[in-house]
């Protein structure tokens, strides 16, 4: 195997990671927990893991070129869903696809295919999209820790990593 090959696994490992510790987070939650909100001006918990169990799928659509409209009906699926196993299922059906999509690229077209999202004006190449879904999965999963520290659940730093 090439190294840019390599290098595109590396980063479908290290997604896999945050999705897999942030699916352990999420089956932490209880019923009392959903609609905490740290502060008036940030979304809830249950807002949060629907956002973080639609990013791969999100930023899939995204990278597909989808537009606002298609891209929101992806972002708001979840509504009303509070179900754990519904949610971990959802988390990794949108992770295989997104994955699927990612090892399916050639290797010029995951080096030099752009693609443009709908609220930019110029496009990202599909390496530079994948690494920002890594950091995007990454740091909502830091944000679901911390609620669930707030909110005064026993966690430790080695749960992200397990």
């Amino acid at each position: 195997m090439n190294g840019t090959l390599q290098i595109r696994d590396h980063l479908l490992n290290e997604l896999e990671t945050g999705v897999r510790t942030g699916a352990s987070l999420i089956r932490l939650i209880g019923s009392e927990d959903w609609s905490y909100r740290p502060q008036e001006n940030m979304r809830s918990l249950v807002e949060l893991v629907h956002h973080f169990i639609q990013i791969t799928a999100s930023d899939l659509a995204i990278m597909q070129e989808k537009g606002e409209a298609e891209v929101g009906l992806v972002e708001n699926s979840l509504s009303g869903t509070q179900d754990i196993e519904k949610l971990e299922a959802t988390l990794w059906s949108n992770f295989e696809s997104y994955k699927a999509y990612i090892t399916g690229l050639s290797e010029d077209d995951f080096l030099n295919r752009s693609t443009k999202a709908f609220y930019m004006e110029h496009g990202h190449l599909q390496v530079q999209w994948q690494i920002e879904t890594v950091t995007h999965v990454f740091h909502h999963r830091s944000q679901l820790y911390n609620y669930l520290k707030q909110q005064g659940h026993e966690l430790n730093f080695f749960m992200l990593y397990a």
